[in-house]
């Protein structure tokens, strides 16, 4: 069942190429069959590279060769962005179409693998350096007056809290069948999750959180709603229902199961 599970959304990936050509009237796809370009997700993406590779080279040459914190902080930085373009860029995205499987581990992947790595670049400071020098100055006024909320949007309990209503809600039948069913609903469900998870990294990881409490905290969040979604003997959402069978031979409710 693990192999099994680690395995079906790349096999799902794999297959979603002739499923895409099929869909949008036989049109020929060849490199770029399945991968999506949506200027909601591209453009933001573009310019978070472009923002932190411009403060990060300045960030260098005042440093010489570069510290080794600072080259460690640029891979954070390059591995998150990677997973959240294949999260949200590759066929990867267009198979959760079809598969709810694929759909979560859609999310997963913009949850517990992206974020955490954007929240260890520790990617604000560096971007700073990529303004000039009269906004960085004007910029550093305002970033202390933040300090007192940013840390309470971080404490371990509001950031928990804040991921666990994100999930939950979105995962409600009916905006979940909406976020599938409309573009602007499904950017606002990945711009949720994305959001919150990076709150909740920021507390695990920044403030010293202890792992006790960062385990109840992963359980208030993610894994009840996986337990429930494993255990289901019915499908939860109308369009997955409507499909009856996923790509990879399951049935909409072992689908569900699996994704659980």
């Amino acid at each position: 069942m693990r192999r099994l599970s680690r395995a079906l959304p790349w096999l799902l990936v794999a297959r979603a190429t002739p499923a895409a050509a099929h869909a949008t009237g036989g049109r020929e796809h060849h490199v770029s069959a399945g991968w999506t370009h949506d200027p909601w997700i591209v453009v933001p993406l573009v310019i978070a590279a472009l923002l932190f590779a411009r403060g990060w080279g300045r960030l260098r040459a005042r440093s010489g060769q570069g510290s080794a914190a600072l080259r460690r902080r640029g891979r954070y930085y390059a591995a998150g962005l990677l997973d959240l373009a294949a999260a949200l860029m590759s066929p990867l995205h267009e198979a959760g179409e079809r598969s709810f499987t694929a759909h979560i581990f859609e999310h997963e992947l913009l949850m517990l693998v992206g974020a955490p790595q954007l929240v260890l670049a520790e990617p604000l400071a560096v971007m700073l350096w990529s303004f000039p020098r009269p906004t960085r100055r004007a910029l550093g006024v305002v970033v202390p007056l933040l300090a007192a909320p940013w840390g309470r949007l971080t404490g371990a309990v509001t950031a928990t809290a804040a991921q666990a209503v994100a999930l939950w809600l979105w995962h409600a039948p009916v905006l979940f069948d909406r976020a599938l069913e409309r573009e602007g609903w499904h950017v606002a469900q990945h711009l949720s999750f994305l959001v919150t998870a990076l709150l909740f990294w920021t507390a695990m990881l920044h403030r010293r959180t202890s792992a006790g409490i960062a385990a109840l905290c992963l359980v208030a969040t993610a894994i009840v709603l996986g337990a429930l979604m494993a255990f289901a003997t019915s499908p939860w959402y109308a369009r997955y229902a409507r499909l009856d069978m996923a790509p990879s031979g399951l049935t909409a409710a072992e689908d569900q199961q699996l994704a659980g």
